[in-house]
């Protein structure tokens, strides 16, 4: 998804990653799927208690074959955030995801991944530093699961930002099933309740469970899996695979 690079560049508690010139921007599907080994083991497996063991040195060795040792680095700070937030508040979770996302760069997948759209998983994203509003997207919300928010509460929430006039793609949280959503943006960095967010207007929301149609930026009507919903499940079948075939050897 293109999107207008204004106001992407964040540099706060994280500092800005500097790609390695010799890693390629454009990496082929077999290099990409081997580097998310570690995130589908921990997404499948659902364990926090089992990322330790996840995460093991040769987890990282295959990061830093195809990404380099900054990205092994960047991905050990992903972690490193995740156990620290393990026992904070719902507040200083959404706080600290969304501000240790929105450092990376914005690019469309075109330039980055030499495909018209592709959703990077967080190993993805945060190894080449760099994606597109959906890939924010997702490496947030798989950040907040694994803090243990319930996916109930989560919703991928494709959006208009009406003053860029482009399709965009935000984290929707409901504190209750009924509540007007907080918004996670890499655009507008504020995490703000959806009725203040007068520059988006919602088309549709989904999680791992399904698809809706937005309504006022709340839950919406479930609707039948189509094209999101699609790859999304391409997205999970690929980490299946991946992890399924490492056990096997």
């Amino acid at each position: 998804m293109h999107l207008s690079t204004h106001g992407l560049h964040q540099k706060e508690r994280y500092g800005t990653r500097t790609q390695n010139s010799a890693t390629p921007r454009s990496l082929t599907t077999a290099a990409r799927v081997g580097a998310v080994l570690g995130f589908c083991a921990c997404f499948l497996t659902s364990g926090v208690a089992q990322q330790k063991t996840v995460f093991t040195e040769q987890v990282y060795q295959r990061i830093d074959m195809v990404y380099g040792s900054d990205a092994a680095e960047d991905v050990a700070d992903w972690r490193q955030l995740i156990d620290e937030l393990q026992h904070e508040a719902i507040d200083e979770k959404l706080y600290s995801i969304n501000r240790f996302f929105n450092r990376f760069d914005f690019v469309d997948d075109l330039v980055h991944w030499n495909e018209k759209d592709y959703w990077a998983t967080p190993i993805e994203f945060i190894a080449t530093g760099a994606g597109d509003c959906e890939d924010y997207t997702i490496a947030k919300y798989f950040s907040l699961i694994e803090l243990g928010v319930p996916e109930s509460q989560l919703r991928l929430m494709y959006v208009t930002a009406l003053e860029l006039r482009q399709p965009h793609m935000v984290l929707a949280y409901y504190k209750t099933p009924t509540s007007i959503p907080l918004v996670l943006d890499n655009i507008n960095r504020q995490i703000l309740p959806a009725n203040k967010r007068r520059d988006l207007s919602p088309i549709y929301s989904f999680n791992g469970n399904g698809l809706w149609a937005a309504k006022a930026m709340g839950t919406g009507r479930k609707l039948r899996g189509s094209g999101p919903m699609k790859m999304w499940d391409d997205m999970v079948e690929r980490l299946e695979r991946v992890m399924y075939g490492d056990k096997e050897k």
